[in-house]
């Protein structure tokens, strides 16, 4: 009966996306090191104007998301008219890839990039151009000569995901200088925060019409449990977003509790400054192991092993020690775990573990 009935071109070529694990067999206090969650969570501030929002359950949210993007507005020193709400950061690129990408267009995204860019492009019907890094670090001369006048979105993570990596200001303006004319450049800011004094991109967003910035609330803010993001850039472009976005896809809930979380920065650099004092200090521990990873930007590190064998084993090796990292296979480095900055504990835990691994595979 459904043999006539099928999806639009490029849907079924998109694999389901697989989140980091949560659990494993037969342990109940496993520590779940596979998401790049913020192990402190959010602030009592924060909790307290989620627990506010219960009382309105039964009323519809507002559409213009206007406390939130003052709020934004106030604490970055950005336009809030230039602002768009959504459900996290992924759903603000699904609206750019649903505006600006479709049949016969491109969208250039680099090899070891977020999964969402090439999903998103799929679903739009356009073509995802994926472009090799240079040592798991974007590469702006090869990204650039991957564009033609088919491109028509250029994604990039700053600091990256899954490998921690980041360029400069410099290199980012000589991207989107170089661009064909109607493409625009994504900078992904998931992890901006994590990086003391940079602005994920918003200065360009503000003076380039083809810049444009993602945020989300799910890393350092803690909130990666409520889906909240938003993006950055120039009127023309968020006048064509709103024009997709659901009158209601953030709820009351999502937009108080956001609009607390980005007030209380008090809490984010303290949230910060641990990840920066444990990051160090893990990714020394592992390299003293025998473990390499490249300096990382974010909240996790990109653990480097011999071959993708070896990944494998220490990856189950943790699991019967109660420890959850991610395997990145699907983002083309199978010999590699993601692991994500927990605390302090955490952070010793695992290394101890891979050091005993280390000793069981010599």
């Amino acid at each position: 009966m459904t043999d006539h009935i099928r999806p639009q071109p490029g849907i079924m070529d998109i694999a389901l996306y697989q989140g980091g694990a949560a659990s494993v067999a037969g342990i109940s206090d496993a520590i779940k090191l596979s998401s790049n969650e913020n192990p402190f969570g959010p602030s009592d501030k924060v909790k307290d104007a989620f627990q506010r929002a219960v009382h309105k359950l039964h009323r519809y949210p507002n559409t213009d998301h206007a406390a939130l993007r003052q709020a934004i507005g106030d604490v970055h020193g950005l336009d809030p008219a230039r602002i768009i709400c959504g459900v996290g950061s992924d759903e603000i690129i699904h609206f750019l890839c649903q505006a600006y990408a479709g049949p016969k267009d491109e969208v250039v995204f680099t090899e070891h990039g977020f999964l969402m860019y090439r999903i998103s492009a799929l679903a739009a019907g356009a073509t995802p151009v994926s472009v090799k890094e240079r040592d798991r670090t974007t590469d702006v001369d090869a990204i650039l000569r991957a564009c033609t006048k088919k491109t028509k979105l250029v994604f990039i993570a700053n600091p990256n995901n899954p490998t921690g990596t980041m360029i400069g200001l410099p290199e980012i303006e000589k991207l989107a200088s170089g661009l064909p004319k109607g493409a625009l450049l994504v900078i992904d800011g998931a992890y901006a925060e994590y990086v003391q004094g940079y602005d994920g991109g918003a200065g360009l967003a503000t003076t380039r019409g083809n810049v444009f910035m993602t945020r989300t609330f799910s890393k350092i803010y803690g909130l990666g449990g409520l889906r909240i993001g938003w993006g950055y850039g120039a009127q023309a472009v968020i006048d064509v977003l709103n024009r997709i976005r659901g009158p209601f896809n953030l709820s009351t809930a999502q937009l108080e509790t956001a609009e607390a979380a980005v007030r209380d920065q008090d809490h984010l650099n303290r949230c910060r400054e641990e990840n920066t004092r444990m990051r160090a200090w893990l990714a020394e521990s592992l390299a003293e192991k025998g473990v390499p990873s490249d300096t990382s930007c974010a909240n996790f590190i990109l653990a480097r092993f011999a071959d993708e064998g070896e990944a494998a084993a220490c990856d189950q090796y943790l699991q019967t020690q109660g420890l959850i990292v991610r395997r990145v296979a699907g983002y083309g480095l199978p010999h590699c775990l993601r692991i994500t900055v927990g605390d302090e504990a955490a952070c010793r835990r695992v290394s101890h573990a891979i050091g005993q691994f280390k000793g069981l595979a010599a």
